[in-house]
């Protein structure tokens, strides 16, 4: 397999924010590419902190997932435990703090699957998908505004999650099949 060299970026001309929410500041980007083409893009521009999302694993072989209220698609949505980094914290440390407050488990053990990104052409934003063992009951106050249902899915039945009308978020989607060669699981 032959790696090509990178292009070089194209450089930004101007940098504008034209939209302001209290979760989005969208900017435009005037861009100039090496071969003269001159073109506008918009980005959401990201906080730089980062997110986590947590594969856990029970003692009993059983992953842990929560259904939560998801505005995007106005519907409940199954996937793993997930959140921004806070100020300060290692992804490890929010990765703790977020299953606590969302399945009610800490985690004596994690193990990074991979850093993805999201819709990179529009975000810069990334999240480090990491699986957590060694569990231990621990809760945390979290911010939803209503309880998480906590779903144990049996590990040796991770295929027919791929088969549920509400598992459908991509990260959740990648970090099941990421899950699945970190630990050599057969389908």
């Amino acid at each position: 397999m032959s790696h090509k060299k990178h292009p070089t970026p194209p450089e930004i001309v101007t940098c504008e924010t034209v939209a302001r929410s209290k979760l989005f500041t969208v900017e435009s980007l005037s861009l100039h590419f090496s071969n003269g083409a001159q073109r506008q893009y918009e980005r959401i521009k990201g906080g730089g902190r980062g997110a986590v999302m947590i594969v856990p694993i029970t003692a009993e072989n059983e992953l842990l997932l929560v259904r939560e209220y998801c505005a995007g698609t106005h519907n409940y949505q199954l996937g793993f435990p997930k959140g921004l980094i806070d100020p300060g914290e290692t992804p490890i440390e929010a990765g703790n703090r977020e299953l606590k407050e969302e399945v009610g488990f800490g985690a004596h053990a994690f193990s990074e699957l991979k850093v993805v990104s999201l819709a990179p052409s529009y975000f810069n934003a990334k999240m480090h998908i990491m699986v957590a063992s060694e569990l231990y009951p621990e809760t945390l106050e979290g911010d939803e505004p209503e309880p998480l249902v906590v779903v144990k899915w049996p590990l040796e039945e991770w295929p027919k999650l791929l088969e549920q009308e509400d598992f459908t978020e991509a990260r959740s989607v990648a970090a099941l099949l990421l899950l699945q060669i970190h630990l050599n699981l057969e389908a």
